[in-house]
Formats: C-alpha cells, structure tokens, sequence
C-alpha cells in the first residue's frame, strides 16, 4: 500500500487518537505527501478510496487530489472527466469547473480523432 492511500484512509477515517490536536498532523501529512505525489499514485489512492468508501474522503481532499492529478496529466480526457463528475457529485459550487474540464476533454478527444 502506498503512503498516500495509507493517509488518504486514515483521513477517512481518523482513530479516536487521531481526533483533535492529531488530525493537524494528519492534514499536514497528507498534504504534504499528495503535493510530491506522482500523477499515476494520486489517480490509483482515488480510485481506490472511491471504490472502497465514496463518500469517505473528504470533499476537499478529493478536490485537491484531482487537481493536482489533473496538472500533471492536462491531456488526460478520461481523468479530466472523472473530476468534473466528481465535482458535480458534491453541488452546484463548482459546476462551472466541472463543465470546463468537461469542454476540455471534449476539446482533448477531437483533436486525438477520438
């Protein structure tokens, strides 16, 4: 298991020790680890912690993962699509985003003949 799923899990789902003045370690770790992951290792943490509990990463965690996954691999059509879902899963905030990452596939997929 990868030290990002394995933070991306506890993330998740905090122990009862990692509650309170440990979750502020937890966080920084987590970022800090997502932040100097490689685009391959950020797609495969989502993926899995999507499949095992979908709702179990936190909104912002999975914004930030998808994000950074998404400037590592701009001409990625299905990851870009997979994050505008993702951000249309949580609201009508970031519906503007969404449909832009959505255009931006579109835009990937023609260009490729696809």
């Amino acid at each position: 298991m990868s030290e990002l799923l394995g933070l991306a899990r506890r993330l998740a789902a905090p122990t009862a020790e990692e509650r309170g003045d440990l979750l502020e370690n937890l966080l920084q770790e987590f970022v800090e680890e997502l932040t100097f992951s490689s685009a391959e290792d950020i797609v495969n943490m989502l993926r899995t912690m999507l499949q095992q509990d979908w709702m179990g990463l936190p909104p912002w965690a999975r914004n930030l993962a998808f994000r950074l996954a998404c400037l590592q691999r701009p001409d990625d059509a299905e990851l870009l699509r997979v994050a505008a879902a993702d951000l249309i899963a949580f609201g009508p905030d970031w519906n503007d985003v969404a449909r832009g990452l959505q255009a931006e596939a579109d835009r990937i997929e023609a260009a490729s003949g696809d």
